[in-house]
């Protein structure tokens, strides 16, 4: 079976297109031009805006003009994250999908649900005949999981709809009413290099295994977090086996949890055989509190291998000064992660949390890039001066950027009654109505559309932003039928 043989046919085949498109964010050109032909081959309005998002109107059925406008909402452009093992080129290469059971899933990188469903479900309503609706548009946003750059730069008066229904929430069965803010945080300083005797030994060492995920839905699953762990097994080395410190790079998006993290280092012949029990003893600690969650977890600690194209060569390269080495691990290790407080408000649900997400040391120049989220301004804030504080007294600079308030339910709302009631109609039971530990556009198109009535919806996907990421086969099912029957109840104008 592959995903052309998977129902409703109409949604899975729009799906299908869709990965077809290389289309990670800011790299949107392809999967724009994808929207904008598709809709002219349907018979379908659709344009861009003067930032790039892509916008469709659909009229209303006959019979159905007097129902309020409805905004279907989701996002072009996808997480890039691939197995170390996997040849692979986002920017060129379609997404390949292998069906596991009631699962789709990517061969080795990520699947693209998040949010290509979303938008495979909205193109899907405005082709079928068999879809009753009043007028509808379309919302293609780009850059959404990088900065949520279109619908921060979507203007007043483009949209004329009075209700909008993002598709871009991960669990079946949920109505999500709000979400958390987020804000962006770069820690940098500069740093003096030293040059090595030739008599010493190159070594790299490598966290990897880990099963990261979206740094917003994941972070409450307490996964191991590539950054720290590598930082946990450099100080030891640094601080009591004379190691020295030549580079280090881990995680590769903000959203993202990181999955690997490298260094490569200097080893003093001599110390080897210690600097070699050091890496097994905080290995095996590492293993052990992480058996449970991130079980494919390993420290691997071997002679350097040089390779084409390899940014280091053992024989002609310089090492961080000993002081800043050190300082720089100690502040990853401060720096807060992970769940930093779960809601009051809404049991179960994470307020605040940070995710240490990219560190680079290499060639004088080191970086930390980190996202925080919360559903509260001042804990975000708090906590990002908290971080201010660790990193400054690190000796390093930091400043904050991309900030956004969240989304604050709405507990009035006319679309969400009408949604409880068809989804407990069709189902027998009355959907989870929750608010959410990610960044959904809402909160952000709200701003330039405050008078719109906001409900967030979408299929089960499970482990967006890493390669684990797939989606629920049924639920897929189960979100179209339920947005159909929504669409024709839609209350009049």
């Amino acid at each position: 079976m592959t995903i052309k043989d998977l129902q409703p046919s109409i949604v899975w085949n729009n799906f299908y297109s869709i990965t077809r498109c290389p289309r990670p964010s800011k790299h949107e050109e392809i999967i724009r031009k994808f929207l904008l032909d598709w809709a002219k081959q349907h018979k379908i309005e659709a344009f861009t805006d003067e930032t790039g998002n892509v916008i469709m109107r659909v009229p209303a059925t006959p019979g159905y003009e007097k129902l309020k406008t409805v905004v279907l909402q989701g996002h072009m452009d996808m997480v890039p994250q691939k197995n170390a093992d996997v040849a692979h080129d986002f920017l060129k290469d379609p997404i390949e999908t292998w069906v596991d059971g009631e699962w789709l899933r990517a061969k080795g990188t990520t699947l693209g649900a998040d949010n290509g469903l979303g938008v495979a479900l909205a193109m899907a309503v405005a082709e079928s005949p068999d879809v009753k609706h009043g007028p509808i548009e379309i919302l293609v946003t780009y850059d959404e999981e990088t900065g949520m750059t279109g619908a921060q730069a979507l203007k007043p008066g483009v949209l004329k709809g009075d209700i909008l229904i993002n598709l871009d929430s991960e669990t079946e069965g949920e109505l999500y009413v709000g979400c958390a803010g987020g804000l962006d945080a770069t820690a940098s300083a500069r740093y003096a290099r030293k040059r090595e005797p030739r008599r010493a030994l190159c070594y790299s060492l490598a966290v990897k295994g880990c099963q990261g995920g979206h740094s917003g839905m994941d972070i409450i699953l307490c996964r191991a977090n590539a950054n720290r762990l590598i930082a946990r097994v450099l100080l030891p080395l640094l601080e009591r086996c004379g190691v020295k410190l030549i580079d280090l790079e881990g995680g590769t998006l903000r959203n993202a949890i990181p999955r690997e993290a490298f260094a490569t280092v200097y080893v003093a012949k001599d110390k080897l055989a210690a600097a070699q029990r050091a890496v097994k003893r905080v290995a095996k600690a590492l293993k052990a509190e992480y058996a449970a969650t991130d079980p494919k977890l390993e420290v691997v600690f071997e002679p350097y291998k040089p390779a084409p194209g390899e940014v280091c060569d053992p024989q002609d390269c310089k090492y961080v000064e000993e002081e800043a080495a050190i300082r720089f691990v100690r502040a990853i290790l401060a720096c807060p992660d992970g769940v930093e407080r779960m809601s009051d408000a809404m049991p179960g649900m994470v307020e605040t949390s940070n995710n240490l997400a990219m560190v680079q040391i290499y060639r004088g120049k080191f970086f930390v890039k980190c996202l925080m989220r919360s559903s509260v301004d001042s804990a975000k804030m708090a906590l990002a001066s908290r971080m201010e504080s660790v990193f400054k007294l690190a000796g390093c600079s930091i400043r904050f950027t991309g900030g956004y308030s969240g989304w604050a339910p709405n507990a009035s709302s006319e679309i969400l009654a009408v949604m409880k009631k068809v989804y407990k109609d069709m189902f027998g039971k009355e959907p989870q109505v929750m608010a959410i530990h990610a960044g959904l556009e809402c909160g952000i198109l709200s701003g330039a559309y405050p008078h719109w009535d906001m409900v967030s919806m979408g299929p089960t996907l499970l482990s967006p932003h890493s390669p684990d990421e797939r989606a629920y086969i049924p639920s897929v099912q189960k979100v179209w039928d339920f947005l159909r029957k929504v669409l024709v109840n839609i209350p009049a104008k």
